[in-house]
Formats: structure tokens, sequence, C-alpha cells
């Protein structure tokens, strides 16, 4: 008798906790969360601040919901090795996400070996299509942080591989994602006939000129303006830049680099119903948000497309700077890189 009601209470117990698993279940089915199964992130590059600003917010011991599920749990730490500013990162950083649980490697096989989907934070976008194209023919979904490339046409080959191997692949500046530019994008200000931005713009040798911190205030450029900007123009001094693009329908768009005074991230957005204030800077939350989702669903929130064109804009911006200004054509700059990666 003592054997048979033992037998029911276990029965009676098992069944209630399995209605609270389903239950439970149900309620992050409700709320938009994830399946509790670890997504394990890897991290190539900590010569960067991006790279432990990141890991804290994934692993933080009482993660936001968004991030939950999702862990930094390795990083190798070799990123640039001739630009003295991102080198001397690299101990404080591995530091740091070492005190969040992360694991130290030696390599990237050995990274991507430990890991389902990967960070490549690499400050030195030159060495990003040697590192990019292991991740890649490893089948890791991957977010690539500025600049995507330190030239179009390793780009075009970074996201022509991605392609050709099945395996989701994004790039974008945080400032992309800040409140102001994303209610600009739903139709705040209705249908947008130009915008003015602006941003640091400092320069490293190593670089195209805007590819090393101008593409902050491009990419805000293109979040506003979208896609198809034809032709761009370029007046330089050593304090300021103004780049000027020029859309379909004849729409303008303006980026202004700054060298001197007090810097900033913002502008003004011109819509046929409205002007929009740009900024400030909100951190970088709100990309870190979309590389988490990108991690769970394999869907970039930044079409390959948009990125080339971004990074077309600043190689005209950098052709137009040695033609003393002249008008250079965005589809100039499309056949330039695909014939040099044509004698690769």
């Amino acid at each position: 008798m003592e054997k048979d009601y033992n037998r029911r209470k276990f029965v009676k117990t098992a069944t209630i906790g399995t209605v609270g698993m389903q239950l439970f279940g149900g309620i992050n089915w409700l709320y938009g969360r994830q399946p509790l199964s670890l997504i394990k992130v890897g991290i190539i590059g900590l010569d960067t601040g991006h790279s432990s600003a990141f890991t804290r917010l994934f692993n933080d011991p009482v993660p936001l919901k968004e991030f939950e599920g999702i862990r930094v749990v390795a990083a190798y730490p070799n990123g640039s090795h001739d630009i003295e500013t991102s080198v001397k990162m690299i101990p404080g950083n591995t530091k740091a996400v070492q005190k969040l649980g992360v694991e130290i490697v030696g390599s990237i096989e050995e990274l991507l070996s430990k890991v389902d989907v990967v960070l490549l934070e690499t400050n030195d976008g030159r060495l990003h299509l040697k590192q990019a194209l292991k991740v890649i023919n490893a089948g890791k979904r991957m977010f690539i942080d500025k600049p995507v490339a330190a030239s179009l046409a390793d780009a075009m080959v970074i996201f022509e591989s991605a392609k050709k191997n099945g395996v989701p692949i994004f790039s974008s500046s945080s400032l992309r994602f800040m409140d102001s530019a994303q209610k600009v994008v739903n139709g705040s200000i209705g249908t947008v006939t130009g915008a003015d931005v602006y941003s640091p713009a400092l320069i490293e040798k190593t670089h195209p000129d805007l590819f090393w911190y101008g593409i902050h205030g491009i990419e805000t450029l293109f979040t506003i303006m979208g896609a198809g900007c034809k032709s761009v123009t370029r007046y330089y001094t050593a304090e300021t830049d103004i780049v000027i693009g020029t859309w379909e329908r004849n729409r303008l768009g303006t980026f202004r680099g700054l060298r001197i005074g007090k810097n900033g991230y913002g502008g003004t957005a011109f819509g046929d119903k409205g002007i929009a204030t740009l900024g400030p800077f909100e951190g970088y939350k709100p990309l870190v948000i979309q590389i988490a989702d990108f991690f769970r669903s394999g869907k970039p929130p930044v079409r390959m497309e948009d990125t080339l064109e971004i990074v077309a804009f600043m190689e005209a911006a950098e052709e137009s700077k040695r033609k003393k200004g002249a008008i250079i054509e965005l589809a100039q700059m499309m056949k330039r890189a695909e014939k040099i990666n044509g004698n690769r």
C-alpha cells in the first residue's frame, strides 16, 4: 500500500513538473525569449574597447533579457600589429574579459573549435579578410566590426565568400541603431529628402581616411538616406572634411568629419513631413541587441549590398581627395574593385 502511494505521489509530482515546464516555456515564448540553450561566442581581436564592452553586456551575471542564453566564452587577443594605439589596448582588454570568465586562446583555429558564433573585433581592417575567411570556412555566423575591411575589394571578397558558403554575416557601426535615426527610418518625418551628419574623423595612416573613424558618421548618413548614392565629392583640410553624396531623385546627403574642437555624433534629417535632430550617441547596447538577435536567427539586420555601398562611398571620397574634389561615381569604384579581385 505504501509503495502504491509513493508511486502515485511520484507520478503526480512529475506531472506537475512537466506542466510547469510547459507553462514556463509558454511564458518564454509569449515574451519573445529564446530557449535556454547556450550560444557560445568567440572574439577575434582584443585591440579595441568594443571587445570588453560587448563582453560586459553578454556576460553580466544578471543579463538583460535580450542577452539571455548568449555568452562570450573565448577570445583570441591578437589584432593590430603596427597601429600603436590599438596594440596598447590588448593587455588591458585581455585582463578585462578574463575577469568576465573568458578563456584566452592561442589561435583563431583554437577559438573556432570552442564557439558557435564570432565577433570579429580586430581594429585593423587590413586583417579582416584573412581572419573572416577562416570563420566563414568554419561555417560560423559572424559580426564584423567597423570597418568591414580596409578596401572595397577585400569587403567584396568577404561577402561573396559568405554568400557562396551560406554563412550569415553582417557589419555595422553602432550609430546605425541610435533611436533618433531609427525613428526617421520608420517614417517619423515622412520621405527623407536629405541629411547633414557629423562625427569625429580621425585619420590613421594605414587606412583610407574615412575607413578609420569617419565611418560612424557615414553609416549614420546611409541609415537616414538609404541605398542609392550615385556620386561623391570631398572637400578636405587637415582640420575638417566635407563629403557630399548625390542620391537618386537628386537628393543630397552631407558628412562633416571633425578633427579639431569639440567632437560628437549627430546631425539633421530632412523629410517631406518634418525635420529631425540626429543623436546623441547612446552607447553600444542597441547594436549588441541586434547582434544577439542575429546570432539567434541568422538574419542579418544590415544587407550586404548596403554595407558595400558605404565602403564604395568612402573609397570614392578618398579618390575625390586625390583628385582635388572631383566628382567620383560609386559605380567606378565598384568596377575598380572587381578588377582588383579578378587579378588576385
